[in-house]
């Protein structure tokens, strides 16, 4: 199987090549081949290559930036995943997306369901969405995967920033009150593989979500963090309030995953294993 896949930088992208599985081929492009800021320019991409499938692991994640630069973050994450996924359509070709808890409120403590109604808090949420809507109007095998918080050892992420931030500190102040389940790139990329072999072989899609097991809050995973490592930086919990950021973000993060593990026989990863799996990678 050969599979496309939009991004090589990012935290998934880079999961994707680095694991691939026997017998899967993986074409990973940059912006120097695929450039989200020209939808064109990727669904001819997608047009004349020789692959099995489509991933698109690449998007606009500054989610406070897009708070100023929303018109350009939704042709990145919603003009740009609608072209990728018309031109997959029109070649009969699967085309699996990645998404976010950020296209709902955030509202009550009960996980959401993939069929749940979908209110994003600010403009990551609504780029995002818009991908979503693009990739369901191009009406071809599809599945779009909603994840949260996910952490690797590449780029910048929470996992990252608090080892840096538990060396210089003694103490942090974390955010207690927004719930989620922390997610390992490395367990997306394989949910991903899983999920485009069953495409191919004639699985439905549709919406799924996958995210890390058990939910925790940003305090509760930081704690995790420094306990892991050996830093003796202690993590006090905070409510949002104390830390206000240009992007208001969900206080529920919870993600339903059952549909998921009944499809493709995966359950929710638990990011603790992930995490130590990052740290060792780091050398943390």
């Amino acid at each position: 199987m050969k599979v496309l896949v939009f991004g090589q930088t990012g935290q998934v992208a880079r999961e994707l090549v680095r694991r691939a599985p026997q017998g899967v081929t993986v074409i990973a492009l940059g912006r120097d081949r695929a450039d989200l800021a020209d939808p064109g320019a990727c669904a001819a991409v997608v047009a004349e290559a020789a692959v099995d499938a489509v991933i698109n692991a690449a998007a606009w994640t500054a989610v406070d930036k897009a708070e100023t630069e929303e018109p350009a973050a939704t042709i990145v994450n919603g003009a740009a995943a609608a072209a990728m996924a018309a031109a997959a359509a029109a070649r009969g070709l699967p085309f699996l997306h990645i998404s976010t808890d950020y296209v709902f409120d955030g509202t009550g403590e009960n996980p959401f369901t993939p069929d749940h109604p979908t209110a994003p808090l600010g403009a990551y949420g609504r780029s995002k969405l818009m991908g979503e809507a693009g990739v369901r109007a191009a009406a071809g095998r599809h599945l779009i995967l909603r994840t949260s918080w996910v952490f690797s050892a590449h780029g910048a992420n929470f996992v990252k920033t608090m080892l840096r931030l538990g060396r210089e500190r003694d103490v942090l102040r974390v955010v207690a009150d927004q719930v989620g389940g922390p997610t390992p790139a490395a367990a997306i990329a394989d949910a991903l593989f899983v999920a485009a072999r069953g495409l191919c072989d004639g699985a439905p899609g549709g919406i799924h979500h996958f995210a890390g097991a058990p939910d925790a809050s940003w305090a509760d995973f930081a704690r995790e963090i420094m306990a892991m490592a050996g830093l003796g930086c202690r993590v006090e919990g905070i409510p949002s309030s104390e830390y206000p950021t240009p992007a208001q973000r969900p206080l529920n993060s919870r993600l339903d995953c059952a549909g998921f593990e009944t499809a493709f026989g995966m359950p929710r990863p638990d990011w603790r294993a992930g995490l130590q799996d990052v740290l060792t990678e780091l050398g943390a």
